[in-house]
């Protein structure tokens, strides 16, 4: 059996574990020990396993992730997302589909203190419904609305996919991070104006929300200064060089962490909550990140890889018509994989495609990410969708991910803007990187 037929059939296994519900580490790191065992032997395969425990075990820019999600954590276990909302609520509540944007305005805002989507809809989810209900929103619009927000989690820095993406491929974080900003913001407007548009055509879809006094809207602001501060901190000072993106994780934990203590927010019950749950979730995501290595290791030696980047770049495709096939290919895999499977499985093969045609890596990451953000939202397996189905379990998962495809396709437009006007992503991180 040639080493290219011991690829195919290793990813066709890998598929097949995934399929049966074994967790996605498992199936990768089982996948690739194995592959490696037939290429090289047991020698070589527990050679290759110890040295890429060692080396991603030992690599300082991993630490990021997990001071992100702690960073979110405590945002969460200390009130000050509840905070957030508050604020947005009081400001745009009266808006027709007022709730509903709120939801999507708190969730970028959120985002930019987490890194992540499904911890947005986990921790908006909750604040955001009850009021839905309360003004009668209908069912599919309050629960599309927040399960797409949460996305924005991901694309909004700091992003622990991004993290992974600029490990993989070598890119500048930091670049990363600041290409994000733009794409957000016009995603975030994107979202809010398609809720305001579909509730002034259908007033029933959003009813307005309560009313409040000027002077109490302008006291929530005072609320929102603090994520505000700290989001300027992590962004401003890697703009500006003064730290790089781990340092900026740590510059944010200890920034909440004072936040919290001074307004007396910070029990040890939350210290416990969020510290638990940052354990939890960045083990989870290690073994993840291991078993990709060890699989990356063994497809390499299989040539599957290099073969199959050949067979896309004699296609001879334009740089938008390359872009409109991963396209395809990411929503197809996004029916079927997890994101994080998603990105480990095509990241090996599709970045030498992008650089052999000249595609900047750094606007590649930031559409990557966005079709992370849509196979969160894509039937069946879209997890942000499940999340607010336990959420609002009185809203069938069906009418959920019917409330999304507005979102979807939005976000699609959003990408096609993008297509268009690469600048929007790539000015940034260029001026930022040129000073």
């Amino acid at each position: 059996m040639t080493a290219l037929w011991v690829g195919i059939i290793g990813l066709a296994a890998m598929l097949a574990l995934i399929a049966l519900g074994i967790p996605i580490a498992l199936s990768l790191l089982a996948t690739g020990a194995v592959g490696l065992i037939v290429m090289g032997g047991s020698v070589f395969a527990e050679t290759q396993l110890v040295l890429n425990l060692w080396d991603e075990g030992t690599n300082f820019a991993l630490t990021a992730i997990p001071l992100y999600l702690l960073m979110g954590q405590l945002v969460f276990r200390t009130g000050l997302a509840t905070d957030l909302y508050d604020c947005i609520y009081k400001w745009v509540g009266r808006m027709p589909g007022g709730l509903a944007i709120a939801s999507v305005i708190a969730s970028a805002g959120f985002g930019a203190v987490s890194g992540g989507s499904a911890s947005s809809v986990v921790t908006l989810g909750p604040m955001c419904m009850p009021e839905m209900r309360k003004f009668k929103y209908d069912g599919g619009l309050a629960a599309g609305s927040i399960a797409s927000a949460g996305t924005l989690g991901i694309l909004i820095p700091p992003s622990i996919f991004m993290v992974a993406y600029g490990l993989w491929t070598e890119t500048s974080i930091g670049a990363l991070f600041i290409a994000g900003i733009v794409p957000g913001i016009i995603m975030t407007l994107a979202f809010s104006a398609l809720v305001y548009i579909r509730c002034r055509l259908n007033p029933a879809l959003g009813p307005v929300g309560a009313s409040f006094p000027f002077a109490e809207k302008l006291r929530s602001l005072l609320r929102l200064l603090p994520i505000l501060v700290i989001f300027g901190i992590i962004i401003g000072g890697i703009y500006g060089g003064i730290f790089d993106p781990t340092e900026a994780a740590a510059i944010g934990v200890v920034g909440v962490l004072a936040v919290a203590g001074i307004m007396g927010r910070l029990s040890l019950s939350a210290l416990k909550e969020a510290l638990w749950g940052t354990s939890r979730t960045s083990v989870m995501i290690f073994m993840i990140l291991l078993g990709g290595h060890v699989v990356s290791r063994f497809l390499v030696l299989t040539e599957i890889t290099s073969k199959i980047v050949q067979l896309i770049t004699d296609m001879q495709l334009s740089s938008v018509g390359l872009i409109f096939c991963f396209t395809v290919m990411y929503i197809v895999l996004g029916m079927i994989l997890d994101i994080w499977a998603m990105l480990i499985l095509t990241v090996p093969f599709v970045f030498p495609v992008i650089v052999a045609h000249h595609i900047d890596a750094v606007w590649f990451g930031v559409y990557l990410i966005i079709m992370c953000e849509l196979a969160a939202i894509t039937p069946p397996i879209g997890l942000n969708v499940y999340i607010m189905a336990r959420v609002a379990p009185e809203i069938p998962v069906g009418r959920i991910f019917r409330g999304v495809m507005p979102f979807f396709l939005t976000a699609l437009a959003v990408l096609a803007l993008l297509v268009a006007v690469p600048d929007l992503v790539t000015w940034l991180p260029g001026h930022a990187l040129s000073k």
